[in-house]
């Protein structure tokens, strides 16, 4: 990895995270390149991590191994096609971090026939703690695919698709996922404040609530419906609110949220196709 040369089209939260996670796992910062139209945002980079930068895109893809592609999705065509033209090392692989473009898209806006990563990180990589799907196309060469794989693991855990398709499923589970826990950490802290708690404590134990039951179903070898009968004794508090939720539909509520995001997850891929 300390071998590799690394470029960045596009600094925001997620290209400073990955830029972040990769100088803490020891690659030298002189090998990443980063391009974002933020004066502001770049000399950050370089105060904070060393990083060289540039001020055109097309400076990127001729000195390094891998082009992270950190920009918007509604820009990523302009960005794409601008590369395309640019000087290049020999066959770097494009890895693209923007939710809904299909490779089938990126690859005619960069013209040729290039090796793409696409990945469906999610927020939580921010922290270090996010959760990647990557998909390969037939171009990428495996240690392309390693090479990728490595960009993400600086920010969590990654897990390879053998089909383009399921990444509107991603998207649903895991790229909108956190909003879910924070909507549940919301409804669990007001809950606890009509009951009585102050407030600030509520926030605290929903929270590290949260927290403590996803590393126990981390660092378990048990599966998640295991750890919930473990902890839902007959006839007591939590049997009782879990009846509640089983009345209410929970869990046809939450396959019908998620079956919704990645409807719409493919609208959004299929109109980012023909814009």
């Amino acid at each position: 990895m300390k071998d590799y040369r690394i470029g960045f089209v596009g600094a925001g939260n997620m290209g400073r995270s990955l830029i972040g996670g990769l100088v803490a796992d020891g690659l030298p910062a002189e090998h990443i390149l980063a391009c974002d139209p933020d004066a502001d945002r770049l000399a950050e980079l370089v105060r904070r991590y060393g990083v060289r930068t540039t001020d055109s895109a097309t400076a990127i893809p001729a000195g390094v191994d891998i082009v992270v592609l950190a920009v918007k999705p509604q820009v990523m065509r302009a960005v794409a096609r601008e590369l395309a033209d640019a000087p290049r090392a020999a066959a770097p692989v494009y890895l693209s971090i923007a939710a809904g473009v299909r490779t089938t898209d990126l690859a005619r806006w960069l013209c040729g026939e290039p090796a793409i990563v696409r990945a469906m990180p999610n927020t939580p990589a921010l922290v270090g703690s996010g959760a990647t799907a990557l998909f390969a196309t037939a171009a990428v060469q495996e240690h392309q695919r390693e090479l990728a794989e490595n960009v993400l693991r600086a920010v969590g855990v990654v897990a390879w698709l053998d089909d383009e398709a399921l990444m509107d499923a991603v998207t649903a589970l895991s790229g909108s996922g956190p909003a879910y826990y924070f909507l549940v950490m919301e409804i669990m802290e007001r809950a606890g404040v009509a009951m009585g708690l102050p407030a600030s404590t509520a926030r605290l134990l929903a929270i590290e609530t949260a927290f403590g039951a996803a590393k126990m179903a981390l660092e378990s070898d048990t599966d998640p419906a295991t750890l919930r009968a473990q902890v839902t004794s007959p006839g007591g508090t939590t049997e009782r609110a879990l009846a509640v939720l089983e009345q209410r539909d929970l869990k046809g509520v939450l396959s019908a949220a998620l079956a919704a995001a990645r409807d719409r997850s493919a609208e959004l891929g299929r109109a980012l196709g023909e814009a």
